[in-house]
């Protein structure tokens, strides 16, 4: 269970979250919302529906907001979304990976596409980026609820593949159909995770120099706009000094 992650790298995001929270919000509700239509809305029979209300409470969502979103996949005039899949690659050959739940197939494809063409990417087919990334679980605690070794022993006694801690969190990686299973261990000992979900991990990352750097988080941004995209995940990497350059 060795070696540093670069997992928080890679899912850096330029700006302020806060600017984006209603949209964010609308996103959680929206997967809150499918995950309790295709399951059952009792979080405790539904890992996906379970998944989707910590990552909706990571966020400081409102207890209303998130109750509303289940009631409404109650309802018989919700729209029926679907998940969709897009691959293609960015400025410098960074792969990335973009899920969507869409009730409009059609409209999500041209704005990805939209996206990716005015930001120095290139929509590709399926199964073009996807190669090389492995989809884990990954399960996140605040760095508080305990020690490094006592989360590091409390994940091998779960099943867990991988560890990673730091002054923020502790990232748990496990195999992706072992997700629901670990979770739940570690839940036992450790409490509620703060998030518990399906990612695309890669299995190499590139280093991207200012330029480059400056152009993909202009399209990670317009993809993270998109009110139809609810996560995107690439492999690389910005060192320190090239992200103080673009922040400063």
């Amino acid at each position: 269970m060795a070696g540093h992650s670069q997992f928080k790298n890679i899912m850096y995001r330029k700006g302020a979250q806060d600017a984006k929270r209603s949209k964010i919000f609308a996103k959680l509700a929206r997967e809150i919302t499918v995950a309790a239509k295709l399951g059952m809305p009792d979080p405790a029979m539904n890992p996906r529906l379970r998944g989707a209300i910590q990552a909706a409470r990571a966020e400081n969502m409102p207890k209303d907001n998130i109750e509303r979103a289940i009631k409404k996949s109650q309802g018989g005039d919700d729209a029926n979304f679907e998940n969709v899949r897009y691959e293609g690659f960015g400025p410098g050959g960074v792969g990335i990976i973009v899920e969507a739940l869409t009730d409009n197939r059609n409209r999500t494809a041209g704005e990805v596409r939209a996206a990716f063409s005015k930001n120095g990417g290139n929509l590709g087919e399926t199964g073009s980026v996807s190669f090389m990334f492995d989809q884990v679980g990954r399960i996140e605690y605040a760095a508080d609820v305990a020690d490094a070794d006592a989360v590091f022993e409390a994940a091998i006694e779960a099943g867990a593949d991988d560890v990673t801690s730091d002054d923020d969190i502790h990232e748990i990686i496990c195999a992706a159909d072992a997700l629901n299973e670990v979770s739940t261990a570690l839940e036992a000992q450790l409490g509620e995770p703060r998030k518990a979900a399906l990612v695309w991990k890669p299995q190499n990352v590139l280093d991207v120099d200012q330029d480059a750097a400056s152009t993909l988080l202009k399209l990670l941004d317009a993809l993270d706009d998109n009110d139809d995209v609810q996560q995107t995940y690439a492999n690389f990497e910005i060192s320190d000094s090239v992200l103080e350059s673009l922040t400063s």
